[in-house]
């Protein structure tokens, strides 16, 4: 089976036209809302998805608006609030050196430079100047790490592994 990224979340219709508001969940916005580019609906309790093609889009406040081919007018678009917009992994890009899909980071296990394993990365915050990883520690208790080169020293994808050497005071 096919394995499909979230890039965002249909949540109102704007206008008459067939527009629908989407909280975005993507960084490459331009990329994945393209005119002619495919995504894939996936509504609570469907089990299969809906193939829609990007007729256009533009950006208001902090959603992006969207209309997809065949859906020109409001009653055609209503019953999609709620569902989410996913791509097949097949329209994954290849990033940069250092840079990382945060569906792969999510359930690597995090080591210190001393062999001490501190548990699973559960989410990424991206707060600000840098992403922040939860790690979920073996009694329960969450860690915060900043993703930054002093600290995080490996990434290796295929063993599941991130390997860190904690500053003072961090892990306390």
């Amino acid at each position: 089976m096919e394995k499909f990224f979230n890039v965002g979340k249909i949540v109102n219709t704007h206008g008459i036209r067939g527009e629908v508001r989407v909280i975005s969940r993507t960084d490459f916005p331009e990329e994945r809302y393209k005119i002619g580019n495919t995504l894939y609906l996936f509504m609570p309790g469907s089990k299969d998805p809906e193939e829609l093609v990007v007729k256009s889009h533009r950006t208001h406040k902090n959603f992006n608006l969207l209309t997809f081919e065949g859906h020109d007018n409001v009653n055609q678009v209503e019953r999609m609030k709620g569902g989410i917009l996913k791509v097949p992994e097949t329209q994954r890009g290849e990033l940069e050196e250092g840079e990382f899909y945060f569906q792969d980071i999510i359930g690597c296990t995090m080591v210190t430079t001393e062999g001490e394993e501190l548990g699973k990365v559960i989410e990424i915050l991206s707060p600000g100047a840098n992403d922040v990883w939860v790690v979920k520690g073996s009694k329960g208790k969450e860690i915060l790490i900043p993703y930054i080169g002093d600290i995080v020293k490996k990434v290796d994808l295929k063993e599941k592994m991130i390997l860190i050497e904690p500053m003072e005071g961090l892990l306390s």
